[in-house]
């Protein structure tokens, strides 16, 4: 909060006294795609996955959620509404917990909670944007290369093939790019 506002310890605290958390234990699911989305999050704690599942079965993973990121679906301009994702917890997770039905009566009675969901929005926006241009532009090997850099704990947090399909490659490809780069699991937690 203190990164999207400029509220003192006290006004922060007395926002937060207001702000829903709530546990999810390991293996959620959140949201099941198809369903209309009702609440967006913030992670406090733990670790989200963003996926879904095609005709044939085959499930592809489009993000993680860690420590400090938003989590929403944002689906208003579809005509059904209805979520072309799923949202799981890989681990244990303490939730910010919004109510999509009573946004506009919760952002009314603090102006202060509105500004500061927009400006993350905002920032998160311009990092999916810039994300998706590097990923459609890069190699495997860059992909890996750019994780190790930007999100190198999701190596070990999350499972090796739902980490390859999250790069666009097969869990055969993550292991040998893996051991082309020398990288040990624990090596890139180091």
């Amino acid at each position: 909060m203190k990164r999207f506002s400029n509220l003192d310890e006290t006004e922060l605290a007395a926002l937060a006294a207001h702000v829903p958390t709530a546990a999810y234990p390991k293996g959620s699911i959140l949201l099941h795609q198809g369903e209309v989305p009702d609440k967006c999050y913030f992670v406090l704690q733990g670790c989200m996955r963003q996926y879904a599942v095609d005709d044939e079965g085959k499930e592809t993973t489009f993000n993680f959620f860690t420590e400090e990121q938003s989590v929403t679906i944002f689906n208003h301009h579809a005509a059904d509404k209805a979520s072309k994702f799923s949202l799981g917890c890989l681990e244990n997770c303490v939730l910010v917990v919004g109510d999509l039905g009573i946004e506009q009566e919760i952002y009314d009675q603090n102006p202060v909670l509105e500004a500061m969901t927009r400006k993350m929005i905002e920032a998160d926006m311009g990092k999916i944007h810039d994300d998706f241009a590097a990923f459609v532009a890069s190699t495997p090997e860059a992909r890996f290369k750019a994780l190790q850099e930007k999100r190198p704990e999701l190596i070990n947090r999350v499972p090796q093939y739902q980490l390859a399909s999250y790069l666009g490659i097969t869990p055969e490809s993550l292991s040998r790019i893996k051991r082309r780069f020398g990288a040990t699991q624990s090596e890139v937690a180091d």
